[in-house]
């Protein structure tokens, strides 16, 4: 009881952080000048949004980077000066923030402005940064490598384990990256799934992940504060690659990744909605399965308004989620 309560006190704790400081932040991106390219092939309505701030990731790593440092510097027992726990999973957070700050501010101030750095370039360097993550979990951590739902023990996959922990770190950075094409989307959507492996962190006794989860889920609330429609900042490559990077170490921490497709459904069906269309696109030589992808805007151009689409996701997200949360502890 005592761990959900502080749980419970870090997201409140982190969302009241990020709504002090986003009207300043939002003002400093301003003067700044760092403001959205919309490119030509989105919907017509998104236009409106040209300039708008954006590497608003920030407005959020900084308070759940803070929130998790100070409250876990001194273990309430006095055991460990870390809840280490947290550290890989921070490491991770900052690392792909970085590689996403790079691609937003190549978008806007550099040579390929309103592009940003190549895919090439871009998937090289999360692959870069997932393999050392991948390397502590294992060896440093010593994380499960799966704990299947029937499986007396976790299941072991020795050398394979790095190879699936990069694939599922860099997957789940790409995919939140496509879910964030919409006014407080991806934000809704990450929310949504760090509640539930905060809860199975805090059901397997991981209370700094639990807590550091917590504090995310939080951190974001503040954020879609000012994200909602009409959003005043967007969170842009820095927030979307950190938080799907995140997302993906945090479910290989706690051993149940097994349903992270159902947990995250809605970055899943997004991510694969672009490769399908790619895929098609080359095979039939410019033919087209969806009207655009990721997926949101298909619905967009079907004459879906904005905010029914974020609803809708969201609300397929929840329930995935839930089936998700569900299946993890079945048997």
């Amino acid at each position: 009881m005592q761990d959900t309560a502080l749980a419970i006190a870090f997201t409140s704790i982190a969302f009241l952080l990020s709504v002090i400081w986003g009207g300043p932040f939002i003002q400093l991106l301003r003067n700044m000048k760092i403001g959205k390219i919309v490119r030509s092939d989105v919907p017509e309505s998104h236009m409106a949004k040209m300039n708008t701030p954006t590497m608003g990731g920030f407005m959020f790593l900084i308070p759940i980077t803070l929130l998790t440092v100070i409250m876990n510097a001194v273990s309430l027992f006095g055991t460990k000066f870390f809840g280490s726990s947290t550290l890989v999973p921070l490491a991770c957070m900052w690392g792909f923030a970085v590689i996403g700050a790079v691609d937003d501010w190549e978008g806007i101030r550099g040579p390929r402005r309103g592009v940003g750095m190549t895919s090439r370039t871009k998937l090289l360097l999360q692959i870069v940064v997932a393999g050392f993550i991948a390397y502590a979990l294992q060896y440093m951590l010593r994380v499960p490598h799966i704990i299947w739902p029937s499986a007396p023990i976790p299941l072991n996959f020795g050398i394979w384990y790095m190879p699936i922990a990069i694939i599922i770190i860099v997957g789940m950075s790409n995919a939140v990256n496509f879910t964030d094409g919409l006014d407080g989307l991806a934000a809704l959507i990450s929310m949504t799934a760090f509640a539930v492996y905060g809860i199975i962190a805090l059901t397997q006794g991981q209370v700094y992940l639990g807590r550091f989860c917590f504090a995310i889920v939080g951190a974001l609330a503040g954020f879609l504060w000012f994200n909602g429609k009409p959003a005043q900042l967007y969170m842009g490559d820095t927030g979307s690659l950190a938080l799907g990077g995140t997302l993906g170490v945090v479910a290989l921490m706690t051993g149940r990744w097994l349903f992270l497709p159902l947990i995250a459904i809605i970055p899943v069906a997004e991510m694969l909605s672009v490769i399908i269309q790619v895929a098609y696109f080359k095979a039939t030589h410019g033919k087209r399965i969806f009207k655009k992808s990721p997926i949101h805007h298909h619905f967009e151009m079907s004459g879906w308004p904005e905010t029914q689409v974020v609803m809708r996701f969201w609300l397929v997200e929840l329930v995935g989620a839930l089936v998700g949360y569900a299946l993890t502890f079945l048997g």
